[in-house]
């Protein structure tokens, strides 16, 4: 199968240079649908497979954000991310059957166990970093049960306990009996939940180096490996080093990430803001934004070719999704489509046959 390209859906308020600590949170928290449903058709004629639809106290529900962008799109999916606690396993299981049945199952899941607890108190979960991985493991295990089921679930665990439970909305898609489920983060427990309960791993990047021995051991499992950066891509290396370095000088003034990281229990998170300790970890792999945007801000940079030549070193080391972003995000996907995905496709198409059963195996 062929790598699959996902990309960030902007937010209402979102400007150039924007830091975590810089966001006007009354724009965020509103949908913008004429200007989102436009991004969703650009998406999709730049190859996209599927749009992310951020979960957070200061952006609209993605549940019904994917809802309205879908019924007014045809082809573009959506990445729904969420967090287990929030809602009864059933009521969640209910509403993405009926999101099915609206857009014939055009959406997967991303389920984040959390990673701010400040955070994750204001929503009313005060459970630590390792149990909310458990609460998880016995969410996602009354989901599947509802997805498989043909009669009745019932389940007994620590956090949760189901008696007879009934949907008849089932899940609604053309080629799934179930969404498929990516799994964040680079925790032990993460990657045991990844295992368990999703089809996809999820972690932010590093070198393909790095990744490898971690990816390599979860692909040949059959869970597919996916990560999360973001792209700058110009005609030449030193328009990409240029547009690089004007992002941050922006940035400088608008706050940086430090004190949401010394809040956060996130391992992937915590780790990947300590390697912005060496701007470059790779000729093409930049850290310089992960100290204003976070660990989503580690990036490719380069010409075409470069970022087409690192992508295919990622999927060498097993990684077989990406869920990219850019600045501005429309922009940065434009470049993507045109000038970097083809190349992508044309070296995927020589290589030899016995890679390419490798890569359908963890996809």
């Amino acid at each position: 199968m062929s790598l699959k390209f996902h990309w960030r859906l902007p937010h209402g308020g979102e400007t150039l240079g924007d830091t975590r600590a810089g966001f006007n949170r009354a724009s965020l928290g509103l949908p913008d649908l004429q200007a989102q449903i436009a991004f969703c058709r650009q998406a999709e004629q730049c190859g996209i497979d599927s749009l992310l639809t951020d979960f957070g106290y200061a952006k609209p529900d993605p549940i019904l954000l994917a809802t309205a962008l879908g019924l007014a799109t045809e082809k573009i999916k959506f990445i729904i991310a969420y967090r287990s606690g929030l809602l009864s396993p059933a009521t969640f299981v209910q509403q993405l059957n009926t999101l099915s049945a609206l857009i014939n199952g055009r959406f997967s899941l991303n389920i984040v166990a959390g990673y701010s607890p400040p955070e994750q108190r204001s929503y009313g979960d005060f459970l630590a970093h390792d149990e909310r991985y458990d609460r998880t493991d016995e969410y996602l295990s009354i989901c599947h049960a509802f997805w498989k089921s043909k009669g009745e679930v019932n389940f007994a665990g620590k956090h949760y306990k189901i008696e007879n439970g009934s949907l008849h909305t089932p899940f609604v898609s053309g080629d799934r009996a179930a969404p498929e489920i990516f799994i964040a983060g680079s925790s032990l427990p993460a990657q045991r939940l990844a295992l368990r309960q999703g089809t996809c791993w999820l972690r932010f990047a590093d070198t393909p180096e790095s990744v490898a021995a971690d990816t390599l051991a979860i692909s040949r499992q059959g869970i597919a490996v996916g990560l999360r950066l973001s792209v700058i891509t110009r005609e030449t290396r030193q328009e990409a080093l240029s547009a690089a370095y004007s992002l941050i000088a922006n940035m400088e003034v608008k706050g940086s990430e430090k004190e949401f990281i010394q809040r956060s229990d996130s391992f992937s998170m915590k780790a990947t803001y300590e390697l912005a300790e060496d701007e470059w970890l790779k000729p093409y792999l930049w850290t310089g934004a992960i100290r204003y945007v976070g660990a989503t801000a580690i990036a490719l940079v380069g010409t075409p070719e470069e970022i087409a030549s690192a992508i295919m070193e990622y999927k060498a080391a097993g990684v077989s999704q990406f869920i990219l972003s850019g600045w501005p995000k429309l922009d940065e996907m434009i470049r993507f489509g045109r000038d970097v995905l083809p190349l992508v496709r044309m070296q995927e198409r020589a290589l030899p046959s016995s890679d390419k059963t490798k890569s359908s195996h963890a996809s």
